[in-house]
Parts: structure tokens; C-alpha cells; sequence
């Protein structure tokens, strides 16, 4: 049978197959296919909008700061509630840790960390602020981080700075660095002897701009100063190893671009480096080289833990490298359309390497909010505006569900709005 009556009987059977099942039909079809002529099998992506739910109302554009969950990983997480509601104390006081823990080596064979170097924590915001206010600071220490990362982590370096009397040096990162040096040395001149901890974001989450993190802890570590990695929008969204970045901590935050639902993170903390951080709840009977020592979390919802491992059987049924192909094919279908369209402002490198399905796009005489405003009531395209110089725009965040008219119908968006 060719390819083409097989896609047919897949879909016109007298017993229809499954979503799931059908997932793993089409993957038999594409099997030998590369990641990259896979991402623009539109019929393929289809079959995978196919399990969503998605509302008609708005093109949905922002999907940075949470991922909705597949039809698929929603109801085995909805499943998971029902059982540890129907067990109640039970499950509590025998198997949860246990299941944990199971979730959690599954997380640490996806970046290739080491099981004791992972843990499951809320959300990226918890990881790192639990590094940074866990480091063993002393008034004069200093640290590094850029004016592009994330809020919150900002906050709690100053935080320290009033705790402790610590003091930051603060970089711009560049929206198109010339060459990966650039952005390496200007990490490099901010640092002094004084200089303990440099924050750095894997993908920043405002332009989608990639950084070249492992240059950056090998000149940071040639001076003596630990780096920590905001990785929020990396895992699930692109394939990496973990020990070829040579961080020495790791925050991200699963219910992005995994699709975990809400409520899970990842904390990673390199051999020996927990050692020094301490925690911000109690933690007894642990080693206290161990991870868990900064996992202390108390009741929590269990159920959200179990559902980690759907999240990871899903995108493994797609491919983390057709997924990581499609999303950076679909940034690039839009963006580079208006580069070059006077009025329209791209603020992620145009190198293909420095991003993936983020980006962000700025009009003349436009701030972020007033854009993302009138994407929305004009033209019933959701996104989320940024005015965080010199990053002012909009961010765009489609998933692996999106389509090409969709897109196609942002970029007339643009185009008309430029005209203005």
C-alpha cells in the first residue's frame, strides 16, 4: 500500500483509531524522515492540532508563558486526581514519594543530568530564587546577571543586596549580537574578583534570543564564579544535554513548552554544588550533598507530579526533534516575511541558530501594550506586549497545534499595522 492510501485508510477506517494511536501510525509513515521534512508535513500537524481543544475566538499567539495541555495529557491528569482523591491519606503516606521520584528520573534522562542532580519544584521562579537566596552571599560579594532576565529573579538579587549587601552588575544582551564573543565578553566585563554568581537565561524569554551558554560557563568558571541558567522556555522546546552546557545550576519550568500542567518546575543542581546553598525549608534525614535537602515542599498536588510522565510520553510520541523543527519552522515562516518591511522591528537574531519558536516584533511608534491590544480587538490575534527597552514589541509564541493561515493572518496583521 502507498503512502497516500495508508494516510487514507488511517482516517476513513470502520474502527478509527485513537489519537494517541494515531500519532503513532503517522510516526511509522515518517519514521525516516528528517526532523526538518517532517515540520512541514502539514497534514501530519493537523492530525496533532487535532488534539487540542482549542477556542475559535482568538488566534492564540502567547503560548510563552503557559502551554496548554493536550486533550491526551488532560485527561490522564485528570485521571491522576481522581485516584489520589479516591486514596486519599493512603497514597499520601506510601507511594508518593516514591512516584516522584520516578517522575523526576524521567526528567533527568530527558536533559541527560543524573537522577540526585534533579528535582520537581513548582516553577522556574522557585528553582533559581531558591539558589540565589540559598547562596552563601557575604557583604561585597557580587553578582552578574543581564537587564533582559526574567523579573523575579532580578527581584531576589535585590533582595540580597538588601539582606546581605551584595551588589549586582547588570549587561544589556544585544537583540543581534555579531558573533557569540560579543555576547561571552560582555558577561566577562562585568565580573570582578568580587564576582560569585552569574545568572544567565538559556533562551531569553522576551525575544527567544539563545545564548551560547556552555562559552559562557567556561569563561565564567576560568575565573572561579558558578553559573546558573534560567532554562524557563528550553525544555521540551529544544534538544539539548545538560552536561554540554557545564552549568553549575538549572531552573526551567515545565508547564511551558513540555505541556505539564500547571504547578511543575525543574531545579538542577550540579554534583557537590548543593552543598553550599541553603535551603529555604527544612529538610531532615537527606544527605546534605543531597537535592532533596532544597526540595522540601510539604502537601502539595501529587496528581501534578504523576502527570509529568504523560507530558514526557507525549512529546516523545511526537519527537523533542520535530517538535524542536516545526516550532522554529513556524517562527521562521512569520519573521522572516517582515524583516525587511520598513516600520517593522524583528528583536531576535536572524541567525537560525540563536533562536526557535520565540520571537519578538516591535511597529514604529508603537509600545507593546498598545500592539498587543490592537492585535486583539482588530484582528483577534492573542499575544502579550513587551516594553522592556530596547526589547519593545510584542512577543510570539505559536505551539506545535498552530497553523500556517493562522500565522499568514498575523503577518497581514503586521503589515497592516505599519501602514499606520
Amino acid at each position: 500500500m502507498d503512502k497516500r492510501k495508508f494516510i487514507k485508510t488511517l482516517t476513513t477506517g470502520i474502527a478509527a483509531p485513537t489519537f494517541y494511536e494515531l500519532l503513532y501510525q503517522w510516526n511509522l509513515i515518517l519514521n525516516k524522515e528528517t526532523p526538518e521534512s517532517v515540520a512541514v508535513n502539514e497534514d501530519y500537524w493537523a492530525v496533532v492540532r487535532s488534539g487540542y481543544r482549542l477556542k475559535p475566538d482568538y488566534i492564540n499567539l502567547e503560548n510563552g508563558y503557559y502551554c496548554m495541555i493536550p486533550q491526551y495529557t488532560l485527561e490522564k491528569y485528570l485521571d491522576h486526581t481522581r485516584h489520589v482523591n479516591y486514596h486519599a491519606s493512603y497514597y499520601m503516606r506510601t507511594v508518593q514519594w516514591k512516584n516522584k521520584d520516578r517522575a523526576t528520573a524521567r526528567l533527568a534522562k530527558l536533559i541527560g543530568a543524573e537522577t540526585d542532580e534533579v528535582a520537581i519544584t513548582r516553577n522556574t521562579t522557585e528553582s533559581l530564587d531558591t539558589i540565589i537566596g540559598g547562596y552563601p552571599w557575604k557583604e561585597g560579594d557580587e553578582a552578574v546577571y543581564a537587564q533582559q532576565d526574567y523579573g523575579a529573579m532580578r527581584n531576589q538579587f535585590k533582595l540580597m543586596e538588601r539582606k546581605y549587601g551584595i551588589s549586582s552588575k547588570v549587561v544589556s544582551v544585544p537583540n543581534h549580537p555579531k558573533d557569540d564573543e560579543q555576547i561571552v565578553k560582555l558577561y566577562e566585563e562585568a565580573m570582578t574578583p568580587r564576582t560569585k554568581l552569574l545568572m544567565v537565561c538559556h533562551m531569553i524569554n522576551i525575544t527567544g534570543h539563545i545564548l551560547p551558554i556552555r562559552k559562557i560557563c567556561d569563561m565564567a568558571h576560568g575565573y572561579g564564579v558558578d553559573v546558573m541558567v534560567d532554562g524557563a522556555h528550553a525544555i521540551g522546546h529544544i534538544d539539548f544535554d545538560i552536561k554540554d552546557l557545564d552549568c553549575d545550576y538549572y531552573g526551567s519550568s515545565l508547564h511551558k513548552w513540555l505541556s505539564v500542567p500547571l504547578g511543575a518546575g525543574l531545579l538542577y543542581v550540579k554534583k557537590g554544588m548543593g552543598l553550599k546553598i541553603w535551603p529555604f525549608f527544612a529538610e531532615w534525614g537527606v544527605e546534605e550533598d543531597s537535592i532533596k535537602k532544597l526540595n522540601h515542599t510539604g502537601t502539595h498536588p501529587v496528581h501534578t507530579d504523576l502527570a509529568v510522565n504523560d507530558a514526557i510520553d507525549y512529546m516523545n510520541r511526537i519527537g523533542l526533534k520535530r517538535k524542536e523543527a516545526r516550532l522554529r519552522y513556524l517562527q521562521r515562516y512569520w519573521s522572516d516575511q517582515v524583516r525587511d518591511i520598513p516600520n517593522i522591528h524583528v528583536n531576535t537574531p536572524i541567525d537560525e541558530h540563536r533562536s526557535c519558536g520565540i520571537a519578538n516584533v516591535g511597529i514604529s511608534g508603537m509600545n507593546g501594550k498598545e500592539m498587543a491590544n490592537i492585535l486583539l480587538e482588530e484582528y483577534q490575534i492573542w499575544t502579550v506586549g513587551i516594553h522592556e527597552p530596547p526589547v519593545i514589541g510584542c512577543r510570539i509564541t505559536p505551539n506545535i497545534y498552530t497553523t500556517i493561515e493562522e500565522l499568514d493572518s498575523f503577518v497581514d496583521s503586521l503589515k497592516e499595522m505599519a501602514k499606520v
